[in-house]
């Protein structure tokens, strides 16, 4: 399968994406995250309120051991994460459905530029206080009669689409 070690993946060269999940209640969902940044070398995962932290039992169920391989960080506040993201020139996307947000298929991106992501809250999605400070948020088009997606699922689909353009 050629499989590379957590050190060779360390040591990787990773797209220039980090994945934020803003007060995410699922431990499957977070571990779940974890294992999709693995598959697509995001460089970093911040974990900000109340998402929980590895190590978790919980989190390493889904996660398969990637929460060790992909750099992590915890934040209480997503809000100063996003203010010292922006200081570092990162561009960041909430991924929420609002007024005025771009579609995942009209993204077009730069492999010049870093990029930030934010999920939210599995109820509630991304804090509008965070919304707010975003550069611009991205929908998902659905066409069913859902108009949602597991956080999960969501994370799978927008790491792909930065995968595909970053790598």
């Amino acid at each position: 399968m050629q499989r590379i070690t957590v050190e060779e993946f360390r040591n990787s060269e990773k797209i220039p994406l980090i994945v934020i999940l803003d007060n995410v209640r699922s431990l499957n969902n977070v571990g779940s995250v974890f294992r999709t940044s693995d598959a697509f070398r995001v460089a970093a995962v911040c974990l900000c309120g109340i998402t929980a932290t590895p190590p978790h039992p919980e989190i390493h169920k889904t996660a398969l051991g990637a929460e060790e391989s992909v750099e992590w960080f915890y934040y209480e506040n997503t809000v100063e994460l996003v203010d010292k993201l922006h200081k570092e020139n990162y561009i960041i996307y909430a991924i929420e459905q609002v007024e005025n947000s771009i579609s995942l298929l009209d993204l077009q991106l730069d492999k010049n530029k870093k990029y930030a992501v934010i999920l939210g809250n599995e109820v509630k999605g991304v804090q509008q206080a965070v919304v707010d400070r975003c550069d611009e948020s991205i929908e998902i088009p659905q066409y069913g009669t859902k108009h949602s997606l597991n956080v999960s699922v969501t994370a799978g689909l927008v790491i792909w689409d930065f995968f595909k353009q970053l790598f």
